[in-house]
């Protein structure tokens, strides 16, 4: 199995990572979609809504196991792929030791779809982690939050949240914290994003959409991570070096702006990378993500394997 295979060659710190798909980089979403895909352990839901549920990864044993809560992309459409996207991951992180908890949501096009219906799902979705550990063998005392391109936004958005005033809608008196937030090309600074970016997403109109049909700069400050104050957990922003739907100075700029303001972020932008490269285990991008994601949970790495 392809799985086996990569495991093998990362717990050997000795022997060089060989990328099975290094003739035909970078990939396409399609690309990735073509390949097998394992299975979620258990599907389940956090609402009562169509989109409202997630997909728990769980490793084998007893546990307790260390948690990724998970988000996937896509440009926050209906129309683009949802949960599958991240399968490959979670399925990497699950043979790894690592359960991951892959959120579902309504995204434009839904019926419920867009602002606000968007933001409270995602945060429904994070905050159910408290009851899901109740019901299966997790570690909550240090979540790791991810989430690739728009996924990005929501995972860094939903440790965000603790930022929001009392009486906010979005606000939750005891929302489940994040200790480290790794984006992957994430869209982290909406007004960037809708100002500079390619079109690639369809944007400046889905970010407007993603507002609710306009754009209104006064929601910046409850829902792009650039216009609210800094968050509390750790913060890692990684991007493709040959990304062109989110390419890397988008990622630059905000760890710029974070550490402008006093904050701290670890921008990295990995070479010969694309945008789906990151969400790839089979890629040499995601060899050094991986070590990040294993890092902040505390997970043990092959002997002699630094990070970079």
């Amino acid at each position: 199995m392809l799985l086996s295979l990569i495991a093998a060659l990362t717990l050997a710190s000795d022997t060089p990572y060989l990328d099975p798909h290094a003739n035909a980089r970078p990939i396409s979403w399609s690309d990735l979609l073509d390949r097998p895909r394992e299975n979620a352990n258990v599907r389940i839901p956090y609402g009562e809504g169509e989109h409202e549920f997630g997909e728990l990864w769980l490793p084998d044993g007893e546990g307790p196991f260390p948690l990724v809560v998970m988000i996937h992309g896509g440009c926050w459409l209906s129309q683009i792929p949802g949960t599958v996207l991240q399968d490959y991951l979670a399925a990497d992180l699950r043979a790894r030791g690592v359960a991951v908890w892959n959120l579902e949501y309504a995204r434009i096009g839904h019926d419920t779809g867009a602002y606000p219906g968007t933001f409270l799902d995602v945060a429904a979705g994070v905050d159910h982690v408290r009851e899901l550990a109740q019901a299966y063998p997790l570690k909550t005392d240090a979540i790791v939050f991810t989430g690739h391109s728009a996924g990005g936004h929501l995972a860094l958005w939903a440790a965000a949240r603790e930022t929001l005033p009392d009486d906010h809608p979005f606000h939750s008196d005891d929302p489940v914290p994040a200790s480290t937030v790794i984006t992957l090309a994430g869209i982290n600074d909406l007004e960037d994003y809708r100002d500079n970016g390619a079109g690639r997403c369809g944007e400046p109109a889905t970010v407007d959409n993603l507002m609710g049909g306009q754009f209104e700069p006064a929601l910046l400050a409850q829902i792009s991570p650039a216009h609210m104050p800094l968050v509390s957990a750790e913060l890692i922003v990684i991007s493709g070096e040959l990304d062109p739907i989110v390419p890397p100075e988008f990622g630059e700029r905000f760890g710029d702006h974070v550490r402008s303001q006093s904050g701290e972020a670890r921008t990295l932008t990995l070479d010969g990378a694309g945008h789906f490269e990151l969400i790839d285990p089979t890629s040499p991008a995601w060899q050094t993500i991986v070590r990040h994601l294993l890092d902040a949970l505390s997970v043990d790495k092959p002997a002699g394997d630094n990070l970079p």
